[in-house]
């Protein structure tokens, strides 16, 4: 390992670091001691995840498609017994807009962007579950929105409050890995036979009995309209490109948060799908592996980053060479090359190490760098609600999480027509490849039209 100037690093990070800017309250005009006024737009499952990180606030409306999704909460929160209860997001809304200072957007993939317009069009603060959209031409015009309508804003992927994801930054702003030239991010999956993913026993997926208690018109929201099966809710949904990103979607934003942000990797050149298995008109693939090629950022050299997922013995990097850890290689997770030492960050973009085990004892006896960026506590949700009693903007705000999200969208993609794209970001066209530019945006059903206002 070689030595560098700490004395030196701590002077010009220090002067360099991030300053975050204040916020004042939202329409409401609370105190940073009062409470927010919350509304869920998604009420079961990942939202138990709000409820936790809204727990001191006032939950004010409850909105779900599904009555049973509601109701699965209760009984863990029964205080939210006395929020109003609506079905379609654009109701509440229209109703409860004034008071509301905050939503918290958990539903399915497919309708993350119309959820949060809609909010944001009301001046309301949002929380969005992660991956953020469905398409690049949505990322893009969230990122605008957040400019027009001057809302605070953040992402659902928790590893980007943690406090490894700011240490490595420190560690790499400190030049411990010199130029990173390479990253390496993997995981397993999609299980089809686990609690999110599963094949349907033909295709077209056969026709099922609606549940009662749920308006399918309502669920497939700005898609369809198509007959209802019952993998698609209210947990399986994600396998199906209609409504979901598989795996890659699922977990890109966590395993590959770190590289992305630590090295500014949001503008590919190039994305090229170099193996793929399975995957169809209707299905997400069972497998991949991609390379996104980036020239330099500023002062950080050419990079190429690679995502991976699915079979383990098919899609996942080797360990970099001067990798001494004992014991199997990790399951998931980033490998870092760089021109002095190689990295390592978990599933979460946390726990960051060198590669090198004897290298990483001397780092940390020699003293790791000091503390420059703020740690976060409490997780995304409760970083929002903090924002909005004039603390510090979410790190994940969408002037991260938008461009972070049209990363992963160009990857899947590609994954999904195969081969080679060769990208344009200030034109936001694929150059090589016109035909596949009818993709970077969904069709929208009549009554769902969101955003083309933010173009104009």
């Amino acid at each position: 390992m070689k030595p560098i100037n700490r004395r030196s690093f701590q002077k010009t990070a220090a002067a360099a670091s991030v300053a975050f800017p204040m916020f004042s309250i939202g329409k409401s005009g609370q105190s940073a001691n009062s409470k927010v006024n919350v509304a869920m737009i998604g009420a079961g499952n990942i939202a138990s995840q709000a409820y936790g990180g809204t727990q001191d606030e006032n939950i004010v409306a409850l909105c779900d498609v599904d009555s049973n999704m509601i109701d699965s909460n209760l009984d863990r929160h029964p205080d939210n017994r006395s929020a109003k209860r609506f079905t379609d997001f654009r109701v509440m809304l229209d109703k409860m807009g004034k008071d509301i200072d905050m939503v918290c957007v958990n539903t399915p993939d497919h309708t993350h962007f119309a959820a949060t317009m809609a909010a944001m069009e009301c001046g309301i603060h949002v929380f969005t579950q992660k991956p953020l959209v469905h398409n690049i031409w949505q990322a893009r015009t969230l990122k605008k929105a957040k400019d027009k309508y001057k809302v605070l804003t953040n992402m659902g992927n928790q590893g980007h409050t943690f406090n490894g994801i700011r240490q490595l930054k420190e560690w790499y702003d400190y030049g411990i890995f010199g130029q990173i030239t390479e990253a390496h991010s993997y995981i397993n999956g999609p299980d089809w036979n686990g609690r999110y993913f599963e094949k349907p026993s033909d295709l077209p997926p056969p026709k099922d009995p609606i549940p009662k208690t749920l308006d399918w018109d309502l669920w497939q929201g700005p898609t369809g309209p198509t007959t209802f099966n019952h993998l698609y809710h209210p947990k399986k949904w994600r396998g199906f490109n209609s409504y979901g990103t598989g795996t890659f979607g699922d977990w890109f934003c966590h395993v590959a948060d770190a590289p992305i942000w630590l090295l500014d990797l949001y503008e590919p050149v190039a994305i090229e799908a170099e193996k793929v298995e399975g995957g169809n008109e209707w299905m997400v693939a069972d497998g991949c592996r991609v390379r996104f090629d980036f020239e330099r950022r500023g002062d950080k050299a050419p990079c190429t980053f690679y995502w991976y997922n699915g079979d383990p013995e098919l899609f996942q990097p080797q360990v970099p060479k001067d990798w001494s850890w004992p014991g199997k290689k990790p399951a998931s997770g980033t490998f870092y090359h760089g021109t002095k030492n190689n990295g390592y960050t978990d599933a979460r973009s946390n726990n960051p190490r060198l590669a090198d085990k004897e290298a990483a004892i001397e780092f940390k006896k020699a003293g790791y760098p000091d503390e420059i960026y703020p740690r976060i506590k409490g997780g995304p949700i409760l970083e929002l609600v903090n924002a909005i009693k004039g603390g510090p903007e979410p790190g994940a705000n969408f002037d991260f999480a938008a461009p972070f999200t049209e990363v992963m969208l160009l990857g899947i993609l590609a994954v999904n027509h195969g081969g080679k794209i060769e990208w344009d970001s200030k034109k936001i066209r694929i150059t090589n490849r016109p035909e596949l530019n009818q993709y970077l945006k969904d069709p929208v059903r009549e009554g769902w039209e969101y955003g083309d206002n933010i173009w104009r």
